[in-house]
């Protein structure tokens, strides 16, 4: 390119191919296109200065140094290849005059198209004239040519010539010419076949296939076992390079020839002559003759001749190869040659014969004879051999056939015979890289299916340049592997057990507790256990997975309350996380549950189904798994908020004498119900001890006065039957040395002294009256209590005529001012006379009932008091006996403890129903947890203002003065 450029104009470019637009490397025939812009070539004629070129790059010359470059022409011959051309097709007499016209013969010339294959046959004899031989050339008129015996060979036009030129010869009794003379000297029978024939039938492509699954050589999954949808698969074919088919004939004939042989016989003879000598005898004397004599024989010498011809030659190379399975996109892929070579060959319809051209007559080299006394006769001899030599032998051609650089049929002529051809050599195997197509990625929409079978065609195309027929072939692929499809998912879910604040009395084995009107989590993993087939087993699932859901039997909120579902809703979650936060609604019933959890692969179809835990049977889609759970209820926010001891009036009432809180509460602790700070001060924590009064240091409760308490509770303790009990005991702490002990008290009633607490003659009963002037609850929560109650817990007939509004008026004014009993000085149970409902009343979602939400959280109010003659005794003590031993009882007896505080401790359970052995939540003896210390945040150790450090139980309430009663204010009312 660069010699041509610099030889030629300056005005333009040869633009050279990217190497991909080759065509043919690794073939007999390499395309390489060029362009000439703009397609005008002009010669540079001027001459070039070199001397100055060089000094321009600092070169020095001596003086008088010349230099110059001078252009000769040179001349390009730039061929361009056609798109079409033509045949022109002759019918000559072997002496090469024209039969166009004669006897129905007919010259023409047709049109040849790029890539198409041609077969021209001569036409039918006629009555006076017999097809004999052909020449053909491409570039010239042949009539020069050798000729060629047998119908001219098929040919496809590949556009390397404009003309084909081909000449049939006929010989015959019309026309000019002699056409029935032999060949000089004689004449040939036709080549005809011999009898000996080469024929090779197709061979077998010998193809085998597989599908398996990326990467070849390092499989990710066993096919036969399964593989999911989105992983891919490889298709690899095996088989023949080329397949080929070929018949050579052996084609035989006969020249014969008559040839006359002269020869000159020099004869010699001696008949002797008798002699009669000077004495008369007579003798026979020599009498030596000879004569010259010329013998002429003719003999008919024969010439056999065979060469080799090809009848049939198919050649074919690989097109393509197609596997179908149902795992493929389309069912099936193809796959196109990668690194192949076709084989390359040459076939030539080149054979004939040529005839010898002995002479007529051969004149033998003379010889002698003698004949003895006569005159030889010659007339007998054999002059054949002469004739033999006079003939040579008939020179052949065979077709010509070369494959892959190997000659199978020689076409170099020979005489007499064509070398027997050989075989073409059986094809190798492609490698596994030619038919080999990877990264076929298996569609979601491919539902499982296990076994399905495989399918293959190969399809080997007919080269160009085949004899004698063919067309495509195609060849079925037997024993490729199945192939099931199974996409794998599994779930092995999670609920987190908030055993933290699990309050229940016998928590719930192998349940989740989650409980009310508070956070937990799902858990959902990707990774689990499966099938163990390759690829499969204990991994991650993820990449399979269409859609995650979980399913609650009860109303959940998204972790931050910031959407609602409704029970039973199959809640979609994002697949690529694994743990989810939700939040159980206040009003979901207490009690157990199971929640459902499903995985869906990303293939599932609609209606698929489910196997717990992992889709080991690929017939399911969806791997589904359960989480049984116990949604439990709350007992907490213990306050004392009221004490009837006069000196305390001023701490709860906004004025002497008045109604009006302050808001003054002492709580368990300062936290609230899940351990956040409540805001309160300790001076404003359980129990009442001295400090605890803003004002008097040492100011506790004296006793025979009682102190208000209200606490909540969260779930079902909405029924008639619910109840809070609760349980006192009792401790004395010594007000000097601040040590504390159980101990049992001792009370006097109007028929009997000194009634230990919690003994059967402990009969006193406790009342409380919700709506009271001192306890302020607040009419809202009556009303909301009276409306639950009218619409809930009274049928039809009990209510008959009487309105809600009336009920509520009703229910406050009257029926929730009268007593209620609530237990004793050993026992308290609050029941639902002295319940309020407190629930959520905005905010909740639509469909939830409203009622049933504000019925969820429930206050319960209490009181409780010691007797204002209260006498304690160490836990334990033989009052009775001491009594006998020492003369009697008096309320100043040694045995009574005085100087200190009696502590009152309440341990508080809720019974659910009536079930009062069965008691269903703890405030602080739960086996999991303790609310009033581990979340409220009680303090088991205080220090008073005295500097005195008094240790505290869970569920101390109150210290009582153990020797200041309510009648060192009054004179006493009641004993309690």
């Amino acid at each position: 390119m660069d010699y041509f450029s610099d030889a030629t104009s300056t005005i333009y470019n040869i633009v050279q191919p990217a190497p991909g637009n080759w065509s043919g490397k690794g073939t007999n025939v390499v395309k390489v296109p060029a362009y000439v812009n703009p397609g005008l070539l002009k010669a540079e004629t001027r001459p070039i200065n070199r001397k100055q070129e060089e000094e321009d790059n600092g070169q020095v010359f001596a003086p008088g140094v010349q230099g110059w470059r001078y252009f000769f022409p040179t001349l390009f011959k730039i061929e361009l290849e056609p798109n079409e051309g033509k045949a022109v097709v002759k019918h000559l007499r072997t002496d090469n005059t024209s039969l166009n016209g004669v006897d129905g013969f007919k010259d023409y010339e047709m049109k040849l198209e790029l890539n198409k294959t041609y077969s021209i046959k001569p036409s039918p004899d006629s009555a006076n004239y017999k097809y004999k031989y052909y020449k053909k050339r491409s570039d010239a008129d042949p009539s020069n040519e050798n000729p060629f015996y047998g119908d001219p060979m098929t040919f496809t036009y590949e556009g390397k010539f404009q003309v084909y030129y081909l000449n049939l010869y006929y010989e015959g009794s019309g026309g000019s010419g002699n056409p029935t003379d032999p060949p000089p000297g004689g004449q040939c029978t036709s080549p005809a076949p011999s009898g000996n024939v080469i024929d090779v039938p197709l061979n077998d492509p010998a193809v085998s296939a597989v599908i398996k699954a990326d990467s070849r050589g390092a499989e990710r999954f066993n096919v036969l076992d399964g593989i999911p949808t989105s992983e891919s698969l490889y298709g690899n074919v095996l088989a023949k390079s080329y397949l080929s088919k070929n018949k050579f004939v052996e084609m035989s004939g006969t020249c014969s020839f008559e040839i006359t042989v002269n020869r000159t016989y020099e004869l010699t003879w001696d008949p002797g002559k008798e002699v009669t000598d000077e004495n008369g005898n007579k003798h026979t004397e020599p009498d030596p003759q000879s004569a010259s004599e010329t013998l002429t024989k003719s003999y008919p010498i024969e010439r056999k001749y065979s060469f080799w011809v090809i009848d049939n030659l198919e050649v074919y190379k690989i097109n393509e190869a197609a596997l179908q399975n149902y795992a493929f996109e389309g069912n099936g892929i193809r796959l196109s040659p990668s690194g192949y070579s076709p084989p390359s060959y040459a076939a030539s319809k080149s054979s004939g014969y040529t005839p010898p051209s002995p002479p007529n007559t051969v004149e033998a080299p003379s010889g002698s004879k003698s004949g003895g006394k006569t005159k030889p006769d010659v007339s007998g001899e054999n002059l054949k051999s002469y004739a033999e030599d006079a003939v040579d032998e008939v020179k052949v051609k065979n077709d010509s056939l070369t494959f892959n650089g190997s000659t199978i049929m020689n076409g170099a002529q020979t005489e007499r015979a064509g070398q027997r051809p050989g075989q073409i050599p059986i094809a190798a195997p492609i490698s596994n890289n030619v038919l080999y197509s990877p990264g076929h990625v298996i569609p979601t929409s491919k539902t499982n299916k296990a076994d399905q079978p495989s399918t293959g065609t190969i399809y080997y195309g007919l080269m160009s340049g085949n004899i004698n027929g063919g067309s495509d072939r195609s060849f079925p692929i037997y024993g490729i592997n199945r192939i099931t499809v199974h996409t794998p998912v599994v779930i092995y879910p999670g609920v987190s057990d908030d055993r933290a604040h699990n309050q229940k009395t016998t928590p719930a084995a192998g349940r989740s507790a989650i409980i009310l009107d508070r956070p937990f989590t799902v858990m959902m993993p990707n990774n689990g256990q499966h099938t163990n087939y390759l690829g499969y087993g204990n991994r991650d699932y993820l990449k399979y997975i269409g859609s995650k859901q979980v399913r609650f039997p009860f109303d959940v909120y998204e972790g931050t309350k910031a959407a609602f579902y409704p029970k039973n809703t199959w809640i979609e979650v994002d697949k690529s996380r694994e743990q989810f936060a939700f939040f159980l609604p206040v009003w979901v019933d207490e009690g157990f549950y199971t929640v459902e959890f499903r995985t869906i692969a990303h293939n599932a179809p609609s209606g698929a189904t489910e196997q717990t835990n992992a889709n080991l049977n690929l017939s399911h889609h969806i791997a589904y798994g359960t989480v049984p759970v116990d949604v439990i209820g709350r007992v907490y926010d213990f306050q004392v908020t009221d004490i009837a001891d006069y000196y305390w009036e001023g701490v709860f009432r906004t004025a002497a004498g008045s109604r009006t809180p302050t808001g003054a509460a002492y709580w368990v602790g300062l936290n609230e119900i899940d351990g956040t700070p409540r805001g309160n001060i300790s001076r404003f924590t359980l129990p009442i001890r001295p400090g605890s009064h803003p004002l008097y240091k040492n100011a506790v409760i004296k006793t025979g006065y009682h102190f208000k308490f209200d606490l909540k509770t969260k779930g079902n303790m909405f029924g008639p039957l619910d109840q809070i009990v609760i349980t006192p005991t009792f401790d004395f702490i010594d007000a000097t040395s601040g040590s504390r002990q159980p101990v049992d008290l001792y009370y006097h009633t109007g028929s009997r002294s000194y009634v230990r607490i919690g003994s059967a003659s402990d009969q006193v009963q406790r009342y409380v009256i919700l709506n009271e002037r001192l306890r302020n609850v607040p009419i809202e929560e009556m009303t909301d209590t009276a409306l639950y109650q009218y619409d809930h817990d009274y049928n039809f007939n009990q209510v008959a005529g009487i309105g809600r509004s009336q009920f509520v008026d009703w229910f406050i004014q009257k029926h929730s001012q009268q007593k209620t009993p609530i237990g004793s000085f050993s026992q308290l149970r609050l029941p639902e006379g002295v319940r309020t409902l407190i629930g959520p009343k905005t905010g909740i979602p639509s469909g939830v009932d409203s009622a049933r939400a504000n019925a969820a959280v429930q206050r319960w109010y209490g009181e409780y008091s010691l007797p204002a003659e209260l006498y304690a005794v160490p836990a334990g003590t033989n009052v009775a006996e001491y009594g006998r031993t020492h003369g009697g009882l008096t309320d100043r007896s040694a045995i009574f403890l005085k100087k200190g505080y009696i502590v009152v401790n309440f341990n508080i359970e809720t019974v659910r129903n009536g079930e009062t052995g069965k008691p269903h939540l703890q405030y602080i003896r739960a086996p999991l947890m303790n609310q009033w210390t581990g979340m409220e945040g009680f303090a088991r150790s205080v220090i008073d203002p005295y500097g005195r450090r008094f240790t505290l139980k869970d569920g101390d309430v109150a210290f009582y003065h153990a020797d200041l009663s309510s009648r060192d204010d009054f004179r006493p009312l009641v004993t309690h």
